[in-house]
């Protein structure tokens, strides 16, 4: 993602709240609208915002894979480039997860650094959960006719309790109707590197949640954290399935004129220009 210039913190607009955007690993690298969607909205809602340029990944597949020494390398590098923000904020519940819960944990042994990651951990936030709770983003302003069904994601639902914040948010669009499906809570099967380790496993937890989405009559997927949607979104083309898959800040900041997730031309970054 080609990012704003890092602002100095001491010379950010008095009063508005400074927002250090972690940009995460997909979204840089495969859905950069994401990383502009998530930055629209949060000046929308007032925020001053700078992206970190020495931000990286978050540590969580190392994580996973049971790296405890890189993970804790990154980690701290993580924590040293957002201390000075009011705010950390994340367009993924994954990785937000895993700089609020699991950074904490990893460090609680630590004089030095169990402080510094519980006061870091304090103030990080998933995208669509700040906007709806800490610095309300308003009315969306925008219009989107259609029937979208929302998926909820692991980490954000189960790790932060994310669950009504983006249905919230997603009401005041124009024209969009939220359909509910019976499977909304369920695990879509990607897991980072599980379904790399269980392929049929994966396979057969995102068949059914395609099933539960045909089920809906829904025109597109909605959700906040890009691994599960391009997880969902692939399986959903190799079926042969017309639903698009989008995330929801995109969405929000009235994004249309980008293809889905997944679909020729569906990520490049968007002309700054565009909506003047």
């Amino acid at each position: 993602m080609n990012a704003p210039p890092e602002t100095p913190l001491e010379t950010t607009a008095a009063g508005r709240p400074r927002v250090g955007l972690f940009v995460t690993c997909l979204v840089d690298l495969m859905r950069p609208s994401v990383g502009f969607a998530a930055a629209e909205l949060l000046a929308r809602a007032g925020c001053e915002i700078a992206v970190p340029e020495s931000q990286t990944c978050c540590g969580q597949p190392a994580y996973n894979s049971g790296d405890v020494a890189d993970t804790r390398a990154i980690a701290k590098a993580t924590i040293e480039a957002f201390e000075g923000f009011d705010y950390v904020v994340a367009p993924s519940g994954s990785c937000a997860g895993m700089l609020k819960v699991h950074y904490p944990e990893m460090f609680k042994d630590d004089a030095e650094w169990g402080p510094r990651a519980e006061a870091f951990a304090a103030k990080v936030f998933e995208l669509l959960s700040f906007l709806a709770d800490v610095v309300p983003l308003g009315p969306a302003e925008v219009s989107w006719p259609g029937k979208a069904s929302y998926h909820d994601s692991c980490a954000g639902l189960r790790e932060l309790g994310v669950k009504a914040e983006p249905r919230r948010l997603l009401a005041g669009v124009d024209g969009l109707e939220i359909v509910e499906g019976e499977e909304a809570e369920r695990c879509c099967g990607f897991g980072g590197l599980f379904c790399i380790k269980y392929e049929d496993i994966s396979t057969g937890m995102v068949d059914v949640k395609v099933d539960d989405l045909v089920e809906t009559g829904a025109e597109m997927v909605l959700g906040g954290d890009l691994g599960c949607l391009m997880n969902i979104a692939g399986r959903l083309q190799r079926r042969g399935i017309a639903i698009a898959a989008r995330h929801a800040a995109e969405v929000l900041a009235g994004m249309d004129d980008l293809p889905p997730i997944g679909e020729p031309g569906g990520d490049p970054a968007p002309d700054p220009a565009r909506r003047e």
